[in-house]
């Protein structure tokens, strides 16, 4: 009986990432923005990138982020995209901490080119 419990509990738990996952990269609006002039700011590594990506992004790994962020305009709408999600929400972040007011997450970039392509 516990093992269902516990096998329901995580069953729960993974559902709500997922759609917080999904509220907080691909249902905000990426498309559009995107339409409006927002530039994808890819965080993997140039070799990942270089393995592909979403045309027209710019490449700033995370590892240099902190360094190169001045490359970038504050004034600009920036979607942050890497292999998976996670170095992207990082990504977002220590540009709001460096004054960027328009950065949003999209998460995957694979997941974010299926949303966008015709």
């Amino acid at each position: 009986m516990k093992s269902i419990l516990l096998f329901c509990a995580i069953a729960l738990i993974v559902y709500i990432l997922y759609r917080v996952y999904r509220f907080q990269t691909l249902d905000n609006g990426l498309p559009e923005l995107i339409k409006k002039g927002a530039i994808i700011l890819d965080v993997r590594t140039e070799k990942e990138y270089e393995t592909g990506h979403i045309e027209g992004a710019v490449n700033i790994s995370l590892g240099t982020i902190r360094e190169r962020y001045i490359e970038l305009d504050p004034e600009k709408t920036y979607i942050t995209v890497c292999s998976h999600g996670l170095r992207s929400v990082k990504a977002e972040n220590i540009l709001k901490e460096r004054g960027f007011r328009n950065i949003y997450n999209g998460g995957a970039w694979t997941d974010l080119q299926k949303t966008i392509q015709p």
